[in-house]
């Protein structure tokens, strides 16, 4: 799934509409639509978006690019075990902390 379909996919998944997307991060509806229909936005309007949509926007080396997608199939499932991060203090993120939801995670395939 590319990018835009998941951005659509979130927004959506919060129940927000494109003209709410002005109250959240100051971006008109036809801007808005524009990019969901396969505009070319540039990086720090990604990031604005992401913000709007409770999201990040991460650089993933190749070599760590395996480990991010178990890491992110496995909170997908719900896992129950606790997942550690190699050199995490145990304040980390588990996959219990993440929260799973019902719908259908619009970040499936992100990095596919």
């Amino acid at each position: 799934m590319r990018l835009l379909e998941q951005l659509k996919q979130r927004r959506e998944q919060l129940g927000l509409r494109q003209e709410d997307m002005e109250l959240r991060i100051g971006m008109k509806r036809q801007q808005y639509q524009r990019l969901e229909a396969g505009g070319n936005p540039r990086l720090n309007t990604l990031d604005l978006v992401a913000q709007g949509l409770e999201g990040e926007i991460l650089f993933v080396p190749r070599e760590h690019l395996r480990e991010v997608k178990a890491l992110l199939q496995q909170s997908l499932k719900g896992a129950s075990k606790p997942t550690s991060f190699p050199g995490a203090s145990s304040d980390s993120v588990t996959s219990e902390s993440v929260p799973t939801n019902e719908v259908e995670s619009p970040w499936d395939g992100i990095l596919d």
